[in-house]
């Protein structure tokens, strides 16, 4: 009913206006310019921000590329750039559209923002209208989204017609970058101002990989014992500047970022069903084959949701018939660790919801952890935060600057948690692909409301922790279409996805489409893959030739398929699975391709 009613709504409302519409529809004049930015998209979505778009090379109207762009739930799929406009002027915007319920229109305009929209344009129809700028309105934006609920729509050719605006000159260059603080895994930079810069950009190796708006920044997610070369350039409104010249940085030995020394190169990471019995039956601690490098034991839970009062307890006997007595679990931990192996408490899991919301919450979070890791003589901690127990406030936008309580409690604990039991403490992460690569598209409830606010939400938490994170293993399964960094969908079932979801981490990408806002890479030895052990234990279960596909992917560059990746990474630590128990259930298929891989 409500769509209805806007629509309704819509068309009164261009009706009322097609007088003045007419009025304003004279021919450009002599000084007139297209201010648009890659208007054609030729230019892939250069200069768009689009929360759920990619670009096509059919069906085009001109050129070799148009815009498509989908919604879904609570998007309507915008696409939107802002332009830099002279006040007081005339201006006419046009694009040609495809689909049903397609928009065009103009907002911030200082007058009267504008739309147009048709309802259904089986092929390319063309969309136009006028709007003046207010008196003291310097810059417009320009956007096209499709209705919530209906198919992709697409778009092409969109102009925006009017006075120009003289942006003046880009910046100089600045001089060379000096270097501070070293870590194995950052290195801290400085330079001089440059007049009439509004912001800088620093680039490593050639690519650029985040932006400052003073004159230092500190670059991190760096892997120890290698040498990278930084160059600075000085941004404005008419540009970017040409590069610095380069400067050369080392960064220090490792292991650094929370990775012990005697973690094996490549590591095996299995949950153990230790507290509740499934299909995949009980698995006895002193039965876990040698395989594993790091036992997960799932799960400690909270008392209530928001109490923060972690608990665990071995499966009773009545749900495990041959679960072992706490004094031979506590002896086969001590066996696991004295063969090198690293035992967590995971916290969480799909059932047990936690929400740090107060200070008070966050302290027995963090006392009831200690006490469970100093009662079992555990190595560290697992957080696997499902479901609702993130998500973000709606002013919480800046994901290296967090404001909810819920993240900012997290990581607090988290933090007090690694100061107390020292370096060799083992901290790994096991989020869903909502919480991280969603990022990539949604961040919170978005710039203009509406969205999950729990997309991304595991990204400030990620980025806070990235010096004291042992291992991230996102989990590449139960999950829905994921947009890759080739702004493509990528969903479950082969190689492919695998490989798009751990390259978007080895990479870096911009959060919620902002080049200025970039999601540094993690170290490949930080990153393990996610894998369902047998088609029993989750959705997204792919065979071992598709998971060898995968490493060769990463690890080699061959057998990637269509998905290029951005990088080559040997040093990929490994694999994790849910579960132990189910790999047992299925023969320990996953665990013996693994080792058969890695030797």
């Amino acid at each position: 009913m409500d769509r209805v009613r806007s629509v309704l709504a819509l068309c009164a409302a261009t009706v009322l206006a097609v007088p003045g519409i007419t009025a304003l529809s004279s021919a450009a004049r002599a000084a007139d310019a297209d201010l648009a930015r890659n208007g054609g998209f030729e230019a892939g979505l250069d200069g768009w921000t689009c929360t759920a778009g990619s670009v096509v090379n059919s069906p085009v109207r001109s050129g070799g590329s148009a815009l498509k762009a989908t919604p879904a739930g609570s998007d309507n799929a915008r696409c939107a750039q802002t332009v830099t406009v002279k006040p007081d002027s005339q201006y006419t915007l046009a694009g040609y559209v495809r689909g049903d319920y397609a928009y065009l229109g103009a907002s911030d305009t200082g007058t009267t923002d504008v739309s147009t929209w048709t309802q259904s344009a089986p092929d390319w129809q063309r969309l136009t209208t006028t709007f003046r700028t207010g008196a003291s309105t310097s810059k417009v934006t320009i956007y096209t989204h499709g209705w919530y609920g209906t198919g992709a729509y697409h778009a092409d050719d969109i102009s925006l017609v009017g006075p120009g605006v003289d942006a003046g000159q880009p910046p100089a260059a600045p001089t060379t970058p000096t270097v501070g603080t070293v870590t194995s895994t950052s290195v801290a930079l400085s330079w001089p101002s440059v007049p009439g810069a509004t912001g800088y950009a620093i680039h490593r190796n050639g690519t650029k990989i985040q932006s400052a708006n003073g004159t230092s920044a500190t670059v991190t997610g760096l892997s120890p014992s290698t040498a990278y070369s930084f160059q600075i350039t000085a941004v404005n409104e008419a540009g970017e500047s040409a590069k610095s010249p380069a400067v050369t940085a080392t960064t220090t030995s490792g292991p650094g970022g929370g990775d012990p020394a005697d973690l094996p190169a490549h590591a095996l990471i299995g949950y153990l069903h230790a507290s509740f019995a499934n299909g995949s039956g009980y698995t006895r601690m002193a039965d876990v084959p040698g395989s594993w490098d790091v036992i997960n034991l799932a799960f400690g839970e909270p008392t209530s949701t928001t109490s923060g009062d972690i608990r665990f307890s071995l499966c009773p006997a009545t749900e495990c018939p041959n679960v072992e007595s706490a004094a031979e679990f506590k002896a086969a931990i001590k066996a696991k660790q004295a063969a090198g192996k690293k035992v967590l408490i995971s916290i969480g899991g799909q059932n047990g919801q936690v929400q740090l919301t107060t200070t008070a919450a966050r302290d027995t979070f963090v006392s009831s952890v200690s006490k469970i890791i100093d009662e079992y003589g555990l190595d560290g901690l697992d957080i696997d935060f499902e479901g609702h127990s993130l998500s973000l406030n709606a002013d919480d936008t800046d994901f290296k600057n967090p404001k909810t309580p819920v993240i900012v409690n997290l990581i607090s604990a988290v933090k007090t948690l690694k100061a107390k039991y020292g370096a060799d403490f083992v901290l790994t992460m096991a989020p869903e692909t909502f919480f991280v690569q969603l990022g990539y598209q949604y961040y919170g409830t978005g710039k203009w409301g509406g969205q999950d606010p729990r997309a991304g939400a595991y990204l400030p938490v990620i980025h806070a922790l990235r010096d004291d994170l042992t291992l991230l293993h996102v989990q590449d399964y139960n999950s829905g279409p994921i947009m890759g960094l080739d702004n493509q969908y990528h969903s479950m079932g082969g190689a492919d996805f695998h490989i798009a979801m751990t390259d978007m981490l080895l990479t870096g990408f911009p959060v919620a489409g902002d080049t200025n806002n970039v999601f540094p890479p993690l170290r490949p030895d930080q990153i393990a893959i996610g894998m369902p052990a047998t088609p029993n234990a989750g959705n997204g279960h792919v065979p071992s030739s598709e998971t060898n596909k995968a490493l060769d992917c990463l690890t080699k560059k061959t057998n990637c398929g269509s998905y290029t990746t951005h990088g080559t990474w040997p040093a990929l630590r490994g694999l994790m699975t849910w579960s132990i128990n189910w790999d047992r259930f299925g023969g320990w298929e996953f665990s013996k391709n693994f080792d058969n891989y890695f030797g």
